[in-house]
This record gives C-alpha cells, structure tokens and sequence, in this order.
C-alpha cells in the first residue's frame, strides 16, 4: 500500500491493460509469446517470469512435418520486450520435487525479488494450502533459489522413458533366432546399420521375428546394389523408411499400444499416483468404417469397400467416437483383445494394402536411382509424408501421391531431386496442402514451358 495514501486500498482487476502490467508469469513459453504480442510486457514496466518448457499448441501439432515455433527466437524477443526476464525450466523442477508447476512458478516469484515481501511470507502461504504442502515447498524452494541466482546442489538427472512404450521383449525360447537377426545387421555397413538396428526392434515389435526376417532381407538386398562412394545414403534412407512403412499404425497397433503395462506405469509417474490413490483411464476412439476393413480378412474387407452403399450404411454405426475405461476389466479386456489381433495380421486386409504399397514405392525409388542417385533417395524420403492412421494417413498418403505423380515433369532435369525435395517440404508446411499446391504449379509452369516454346 502506498504510504502516502494509507486509506486507500489497491484496486485489483482480472482484465491487465497492454503497457500497465508489472509482473507477469506464464507458465508454458508459448504464453509468453502470446503476452509479448498483445502488448502486455513493455521495456519500461514489466518483469516477464516464465517456464521455458514448451507444450506444443495445437497449430503446431497439425503440420503434417515439425510445426514446433523456434523456442531461442521466442525467449529472444521476450528478453528485448520486457524490463527483465527471469526464465527456467519450471515444469521440470516441480516434477522433479513431486509437485505442480504453480508452486515452481509462485517459488520464481518470490527468488526474483520484484515484491517487497520475505521468503517466509511466501513459505507460509505455501504451507497454508494443507495437503501437499511438503512437496509444494521443495518445489518452491527449487525455483526460488534458482531466480534468485543460488548455485543448484549436484543432483541425479532423471531419465525419462520413450513415450512409446515399445520396448522389444524377446522370450527366451526365440532368443537363438533373435541373436541370429542382430549378428546380419551388424554385418551391414556403418552408415546401414546405424539405421538398421532400430528399424529391426522395431519391426520386431510390431509383429514377429519373421517379420523383422523380411525387413533384414529386403536391407541387405538393397545395401548389396549400393555404393561406399555415395555414402551409402540410398541404403540408409531404405532402412529408415522401410521400418516406417512396415510399422503402420492401425486399430490393433493403437489397442497393443495402449494396454502395455510400460504405458501404465508411464502414466502413473506422469501423475504422481500416490500408494493409496487408483487411477482410472479413459481411452477415446473414433474409427471409421474404412479402419474396420483394414483389420477384417483381405477378401471380406476387400467385398465391402467394393460396395459404397454397405460401406455408407455401415459406416452409420461404425463412425462415432468411443471412449473406453481401461481402468475395468471390460474396458481393458476388449482393447488387449484387439491389439492380439496382431498374430493375424499377414492376413488382414491393411497388411495387403501396406505391402503392394511398400513394394511399388521402393520399385519406385530403385528405378530412379538407376539413373539419378540422388533422386532415387530423395523418393525414399517421400516416405515421410506417410503417418498415422485414419484421415491423417489419408491426407499423408494423397500428398505422397501428389508430389510422385510430379516426377514424370521433372524427368531428365539435372536439378530433378532439388525439386522433389522442395516439394516434400511443401507438403509438410501445412496441413491444407496450400503450400504444395503452390511447388506443384511452380514446377508445371517451367515443365510445360519448353513445349509450348517448340510449338
């Protein structure tokens, strides 16, 4: 209170007005991006306390490539937009302590010394929350100490497991037959295996030891035809993106995936589940009729998407969302159900889809590497734009049919990969497909200009 005025008391507003605010804390660093734009943190007046830690928004979820903002960019224009900047990874510090980030924040707070009031002030605001105030505290006390510039004592860095859950559990019985498949990728050259070595795990995963077989085989065919003078990128590519084509997301890998006891124990670290607290999980699905074929036998779901009217009337029921408790044993029994479904899939109609799609696109990329190496791998890449499952996989599979369609305009230009390369990033720019409608009429304009000239 301002001692000249002692019988007046601060008036406080839920609505901060650009150019009037003092302290501002964001609690993600996106905020403050957004708090610097509309005018709320001015050089003159504004201390800006934030986490540098990024959730990523939804805009940048949606580019089909890596949408993520430039983080250095967006604490840079902060700093130069605020009269101090006090920024760390809060976020990490509370989880750290066993806490929420609003302690972390509040501990930041009253370290960076913007308000007149003691540490213990603050301390007992904090202990006057009741349950959950110890780790409240630690949390607090982290953050406080590190705005107020105290050096951190030495601590063990926690390693966080891969958000995946897709560890390769082998046992023990096909543990000969899984040595055998490391010892062949070994065997490839170093630029190979790098890749290898993961897409072969990953396979494996996915379905079976024969199925990381084929994989191997179809490695070791390509790295064979393959030159040391090229640095072996054609295989490398391969190895990459023959993985990623073999491991396509469909209902029974999102089933698998979801009822390991990996994701549940991620989970429950994630939340911070207490020894006498439960946790109940509600998984939200929404298929649509043609996801429904995808895991039917090949010849079933085949008849039925050759008949647009069943597949419009059964769609009715089948295209809806659904959320299911995997905290029950109806909920989780149903969903491990599916994700067994995986034993089958050699004879699934999406696996025959994926295989006769896997096989044109590196047919594909070999023919073209024959005559232009690097275009041979910048088709391998095209890959990419493959992902997901449902109307994401559609979307990545019309723009990966898109560019291809466009290597009959680029035949016989010297800058042919260039161009195949300016086209996949077009159509990771964004979702719409703006940006590749703009790379396609680019490259049709300079194609069609030379016959119009000769005529």
């Amino acid at each position: 209170r301002d001692p000249a005025r002692p019988n007046d008391f601060p008036v406080l507003s839920l609505s901060p007005s650009p150019g009037d605010v003092d302290i501002l804390i964001a609690a993600e660093l996106a905020e403050a991006g957004r708090a610097v734009l509309r005018g709320f943190v001015t050089p003159e007046r504004t201390a800006l306390i934030v986490s540098n830690h990024r959730m990523l928004a939804v805009s940048e979820k949606i580019v089909p490539g890596d949408g993520r903002a430039d983080s250095e960019t967006v604490i840079r224009r902060a700093g130069e937009a605020a009269r101090r900047l006090v920024h760390f990874d809060m976020e990490t510090l509370a989880r750290q302590a066993g806490s929420v980030i609003s302690a972390s924040l509040f501990g930041a707070l009253a370290g960076s010394g913007e308000l007149p009031f003691p540490r213990e002030a603050f301390e007992a605001t904090v202990n006057s929350g009741g349950k959950g105030a110890r780790a409240s505290l630690a949390a607090f006390a982290l953050a406080y100490d590190r705005a107020a510039g105290v050096p951190a004592a030495a601590t063990t860095d926690v390693v966080e497991e891969a958000s995946g859950d897709q560890g390769t559990v082998i046992p023990p019985r096909f543990a000969k037959a899984w040595q055998a498949l490391l010892r062949r990728s070994a065997a490839l050259p170093q630029p190979v295996r790098d890749m290898a070595d993961p897409g072969l795990r990953k396979v494996v995963d996915f379905l079976d030891l024969a199925y990381g077989e084929e994989y191997l085989s179809q490695v070791e065919r390509i790295a064979a035809a393959d030159t040391e003078a090229e640095g072996f990128a054609f295989s490398r590519e391969a190895a990459k993106y023959i993985a990623n084509a073999m491991v396509y997301d469909d209902i029974i890998r999102v089933a698998d995936l979801k009822t390991r006891s990996a994701r549940g124990d991620r989970v429950r670290r994630e939340v911070h589940l207490g020894d006498s607290q439960t946790l109940a999980t509600t998984e939200y699905f929404h298929p649509r009729m043609e996801e429904l074929c995808g895991v039917l036998p090949a010849g079933l779901g085949a008849a039925i998407e050759a008949r647009p009217k069943l597949m419009k009337t059964l769609n009715r029921f089948v295209d809806r969302g659904r959320r299911i408790r995997t905290d029950t044993i109806h909920g989780f029994g149903m969903l491990w159900i599916i994700g067994g479904l995986r034993r089958f899939r050699r004879s699934l109609l999406r696996h025959k889809v994926e295989a006769a799609h896997m096989r044109d696109w590196l047919a594909l990329a070999e023919s073209e590497r024959a005559g232009n190496y690097a275009l041979g791998v910048e088709v391998l890449k095209c890959r990419r734009l493959i992902k997901g499952y449902s109307d994401t996989h559609a979307r990545g599979h019309s723009k990966f049919d898109r560019v291809l369609a466009c290597l009959q305009l680029l035949k016989g230009r010297a800058d042919a990969a260039e161009w195949l390369r300016r086209l996949r990033e077009a159509a990771l720019a964004d979702a719409e497909g703006v940006m590749l409608d703009g790379a396609i009429k680019t490259v049709r304009s300079f194609a069609e200009a030379p016959a119009a000239n000769a005529s």
